[in-house]
């Protein structure tokens, strides 16, 4: 426990003596709300129906924390593998578990900052509408986020430079894009795209964004869509500490 702990006070006092990546993740995805605001400011919309910004702006709040979450985190721990920081850590008698979890906690508790900061920023600012509660949006904004970060450690296990490190970001995000439902709803795919889909963890934040954005009382499908983020998250932690290499190639 004090291996976990003190790992997550290290990162987080790196993140916090890094004001570019404090940036990154704070400011980035709030700006790219309000570019998307700008977009669709004009686009009309059917009485009664929501506007393209409320349509598109509810996924985005779980899209954009994931891709950023991923990529810093991913080149984070990358950063400390070729730095030799990581090797010197898997020297002592730190279980690769420990490691994990306390980048892990650090970059979660860095992505609850950036998801309240965008849903305030959409909610307060830019006049995002949805029928459920925002703090539910805050809650799967963060639960993705989570997952970005786990996913991101996860990739960094498999990656020898930080450039290998961003190339696993299209391999891992982009089909998750595609067949989230943010561009065709899911059940107008083809059979073996849905089933793909099905697999796919972004899938499920989409839909509980989805159900947030329509419904004002969440159901047990929404908990159970959070609980499947959640879980994929911590089954990415895992596997991210069993393929762990104890010594740079």
């Amino acid at each position: 426990m004090s291996a976990y702990l003190a790992t997550t006070v290290r990162i987080l006092k790196q993140l916090r003596a890094d004001h570019r990546t404090v940036a990154m993740i704070v400011v980035v995805p709030s700006v790219l709300m309000a570019l998307l605001y700008f977009i669709y400011q004009n686009t009309p919309a059917l009485p009664g129906q929501p506007t393209m910004f409320d349509r598109i702006g509810i996924s985005m709040l779980g899209i954009l924390p994931f891709v950023v979450m991923f990529l810093i985190t991913a080149i984070a721990m990358q950063r400390e593998r070729t730095s030799g920081t990581l090797e010197r850590l898997m020297t002592t008698p730190m279980r690769k578990i420990d490691l994990l979890g306390g980048y892990g906690t650090a970059f979660a508790a860095a992505a609850a900052v950036q998801a309240v900061v965008a849903c305030a920023v959409s909610f307060g600012l830019l006049g995002l509408h949805t029928a459920g509660s925002a703090w539910l949006v805050i809650l799967v904004a963060v639960a993705v986020a989570v997952l970005g970060v786990a996913l991101g450690l996860l990739a960094s296990a498999f990656a020898r430079t930080e450039f290998q490190a961003v190339q696993f970001m299209p391999l891992i995000t982009a089909p998750q894009l595609f067949l989230c439902g943010l561009f065709v709803p899911r059940d107008q795919l083809p059979g073996w795209l849905q089933a793909v889909s099905n697999v796919m963890p972004l899938s499920y934040a989409i839909d509980a964004l989805d159900e947030v954005s329509t419904t004002a009382s969440p159901s047990g499908q929404l908990w159970r869509d959070v609980a499947v983020i959640v879980g994929i998250a911590v089954v990415a932690l895992a596997l991210g500490a069993a393929t762990l290499r104890r010594r740079t190639p």
